[in-house]
Order: C-alpha cells, then structure tokens, then sequence
C-alpha cells in the first residue's frame, strides 16, 4: 500500500489514511487501494470489525486532491464521482461487518463524505466537519448530497451545502453526525473499545442490523420487510440457537459466525 498504512487489533482492521503532507487528500490511488482493502475486508473472515482514521493530528481527510481535477471536462467528473460511490463508499456503507470513522482533526469535501460512509462516526474535539465544494463550483459528488441529508435533516444539509461552512465536533455530536466527541488523544482507544464490544456479538446479527438499518433509505426496498425476513432467517443460524442457550444458562455466548 502507498497511501494507506494497516493494522490488525483482535480482530479489527484500522486503516490509516497515510498522506500526512496532503492531509490526507483522497487521489486516485487512495480511492484504488481503499476498494482493494474493503475487498479483503469482505472476503477475510478474521476481519470482524473496521476502523478508519487519517494519519497526523491535523486530518482525516483533508477533501480530494485537487491537482486531479484540472484535466476533467463533464464525462470525466461524472466518471470520478461514479468509481469513488461504487468502488468505495457504497462498498463501506454496505459492508455487513460494522465500519467505524474516527474523526481527527478536518473531514472535508470527500474526508467528510468518507465519515459518513461510514457506520457511525467518533470524533476527537478538534474535528472539523464541511462539505466546501461550492467554492469550487461544484457540488460533493461522493454521496455527500444524500448522506449528509439523511443524517442531520434537510434544513441543516442544504445550509451546510450551500455556505460551505465548517462545523466542529461539538455541533456534530450537537446534530447527530457523530456518536462521541474526545479528546484527540483518547480517540483510537474508544473507537477500539466500541469495535472491540460489537465483535463479542453474533457476526450474522450485526449484518442483519447493517442490512436493515440501509434498508430505511432505500426506496426500492421495504425496510420493515426486510427486518421481518432477516429476523426469520436468523432462527436458522446456530448463532441464534447460541445465544438463547447461553441467556437460559446465564452465561456468556460464544458466537461462530454461522
């Protein structure tokens, strides 16, 4: 990997963005090794958990690289936006094993949209968080319209989007965009810690919840159906039967995965 650095704590991956000089600004070869690296995740079943955070004090990601922009024309953009959605953020937020950002220092721009691919958020309490594409001209074109929409309500999205304002991690927590706010120093132990507790429970529930959660807004799909039928799907697992078990013999359960 040139651009990301990885490391494995029982059982969760952290993926570090790691270009510190260019806080951390998403190029192409971020967004290449980013979908390589969730391919594995899919695919690896010693992976239970991710965590994904910027190198350095100063970012998470700074926003895209914008030396890459001055070549594109309308097709190229429109390609741009569609590799990084599919290969990437659409690969995160719906990856059945649960995704964690942890926020330090700026999200912008992509590093925003980035966080909010994401499963849930923690921030340190110097987090910035913006979507500054209209003083390029342009919009967010890595879902950040839709996502930020979604999770902070229309009214707070479109003045964020239209103004290009910053918000810090208090007014994030404030708004419902992240989960936690600590210190910088104590961000990568609690966002550890909440993976940590998510990977003692039974894998194929957490991607149920993950299936059913997304199924909220996804207009081709009926959420309380899908819960109906994931529900009903999960008495068939020997998880399932685990975890009844263990309540009745009060005991911890020992999930497998299957």
């Amino acid at each position: 990997m040139q651009t990301l650095s990885l490391s494995f704590h029982n059982h969760t991956l952290v993926i570090t963005i790691n270009r510190p000089d260019k806080l951390n600004a998403l190029n192409k070869k971020v967004i290449e090794e980013l979908s390589s690296v969730m391919d594995d995740v899919y695919n690896n079943t010693e992976i239970k958990s991710v965590i994904i955070t910027g190198s350095g004090p100063r970012a998470f990601v700074a926003g895209a690289d914008i030396s890459e922009f001055a070549a594109l024309d309308a097709n190229g953009g429109k390609a741009m936006a569609e590799k990084g959605q599919m290969q990437v953020f659409n690969k995160i937020e719906h990856c059945v094993k649960p995704v964690i950002a942890a926020v330090n220092g700026f999200a912008l721009g992509g590093g925003c949209e980035l966080a909010m691919a994401c499963h849930f958020r923690i921030a340190g309490n110097n987090a910035q968080f913006g979507q500054p594409e209209v003083n390029l001209g342009l919009i967010p074109g890595y879902g950040g319209t839709q996502r930020l929409t979604l999770l902070i309500g229309k009214g707070r999205a479109m003045e964020l989007l239209m103004t290009g304002s910053m918000i810090d991690a208090p007014t994030a927590l404030q708004y419902g965009l992240v989960n936690y706010v600590v210190p910088p120093e104590e961000l990568m132990n609690k966002a550890l810690s909440v993976a940590e507790l998510i990977n003692t429970k039974a894998p194929l529930a957490i991607a149920g919840c993950i299936k059913a959660a997304n199924a909220v807004f996804d207009e081709s799909k009926n959420g309380y159906e899908t819960e109906i039928n994931i529900f009903g799907e999960l008495f068939d697992t020997a998880d399932a039967k685990e975890g009844a078990a263990a309540f009745l013999e009060k005991r911890q359960p020992v999930f497998k995965g299957f």
